[in-house]
């Protein structure tokens, strides 16, 4: 039988002073690599094996939900996510529960040594029920701290899909974010204070950032809660400061990968919440506090102008990582910010 929750209607109220907060990017590794049962894994495997029911796998889902959100708490993160425990990658999941998609053969995410399931659109995309209302409303009754919702963007769902009916990037992004409207509409009814987009594909065309920005601007139609896009795998040279002019709150940005984004992000002054990828999410090696620390007070000092507010996160989804290393560098993203906000003397 399925975890039973109570939804919380009413958002967490997350600080929204000055003082530098932590969250994270979205996944988080499913499967534990010190002694202990892979129940995730072995629970997929008897499903497909036809040996549990979707309901089983759903309770054990529910239960490794619950683990993680527990580890992110446990290490001192601000606002955390599910861990998108459910997802088989970062699009199928999404566009699997859309009308008009169907699943093909696996390929390459970005450069990265994982896969995907291509998206194929056979016929006009739809939204008809939510999706992530329910992962939402187990994740916020389980999580002593403020729970933020993650989406796969419209864009890069277009991107990474083999098109077979709108025989347009653009009418397929734009149908794309129509649907997704709904999403967003329903978990905002639900009670979600923060709903993220991940969007990183536009780093490799940025010649279509217009369609982006018109694309976010139909998927968050009748949005009033806090929104962001976040971006990893790039460099935002060529769409900034264009960024900036986006309809959301807050911008991700990876600053490991291209550590040119730091000069380029000095050049201007930014009026939005600032998402700082500062720990390596497909790295082992351990960050100090002092290194965190230390990034933060030279990018306020370089800054012309202040940030509103400062999250610092990894520079990606961690599910690149060993699950004890993961929560072992969001301790470490913990400690640096509350020595940064020591040090520029603001409230931990």
């Amino acid at each position: 039988m399925a975890v039973e929750v109570e939804p919380r209607l009413q958002p967490v109220e997350v600080n929204a002073g000055s003082t530098i907060l932590t969250t994270v990017v979205g996944n988080y590794p499913k499967i534990p690599n010190r002694p202990r049962p892979a129940r995730l894994r072995a629970a997929i495997a008897r499903f497909d094996r036809g040996e549990i029911s979707r309901e089983e796998l759903r309770q054990v889902e529910d239960e490794v939900t619950i683990e993680v959100i527990g580890e992110q708490v446990e290490a001192g993160i601000d606002i955390v996510t599910d861990g998108q425990i459910r997802w088989e990658d970062d699009q199928t999941y999404i566009v699997g529960r859309l009308e008009g998609f169907r699943i093909d053969g696996l390929q390459r995410y970005l450069d990265t040594n994982t896969y995907f399931r291509q998206p194929e659109v056979v016929d006009a995309i739809r939204w008809e029920t939510p999706i992530l209302v329910d992962d939402y409303r187990l994740a916020v009754a389980n999580s002593p701290k403020p729970v933020k919702a993650i989406i796969t963007g419209p864009y890069t769902l277009a991107a990474l899909a083999q098109d077979k009916h709108y025989g347009s990037r653009r009418l397929l992004t734009l149908a794309i974010a129509e649907a997704l409207n709904g999403e967003v509409l329903a978990l905002q009814a639900a009670g979600a204070s923060i709903i993220q987009i991940n969007e990183p594909v536009i780093l490799l065309r940025k010649g279509d950032f217009p369609l982006l920005a018109e694309a976010l601007g139909r998927m968050l139609q009748g949005a009033t809660v806090q929104t962001a896009i976040y971006t990893w795998f790039g460099s935002v040279e060529g769409i900034y400061p264009q960024l900036l002019e986006l309809p959301v709150d807050t911008i991700g940005i990876d600053f490991v990968s291209k550590p040119e984004n730091f000069t380029i992000l000095t050049s201007e002054p930014f009026p939005k919440q600032l998402g700082f990828g500062i720990i390596d999410g497909r790295n082992t090696k351990m960050e100090s506090a002092e290194y965190i620390a230390e990034r933060v007070l030279t990018l306020k000092e370089q800054m012309p102008g202040q940030i509103p507010q400062l999250y610092l996160n990894p520079s990606c989804g961690l599910e690149y990582l060993p699950r004890e290393v993961a929560q072992a560098k969001l301790a470490r993203l913990v400690e640096g910010a509350r020595l940064a906000n020591k040090q520029l003397g603001l409230q931990p």
